[in-house]
């Protein structure tokens, strides 16, 4: 997958908890672990929503897009 969650980095910085993240956002602890280690394959926009307002951040910082060399490349149909 192209898009890379980038979460751990951005709580390490502001030095807060799974637990304590989980608490303000309104989730469980596993299904934030779960973002933290990016074994998901979508988000909610209002759970991103949360996650940034908690962390005084943008999605932006959360989110990483990488692009993946072996994915094909769709054509547009013309």
């Amino acid at each position: 997958m192209a898009i890379i969650l980038r979460l751990d980095r951005v709580m390490a910085d502001r030095k807060i908890s799974l637990g304590e993240l989980a608490g303000r956002v309104g989730i469980a602890n596993v299904n934030l672990s779960r973002m933290k280690t990016g074994r998901v394959s979508a988000i909610r926009f209002s759970t991103l929503n949360a996650i940034c307002r908690a962390l005084r951040c943008q999605p932006g910082d959360i989110l990483e897009y990488v692009e993946d060399e072996t994915e094909p490349f769709p054509r547009p149909n013309v």
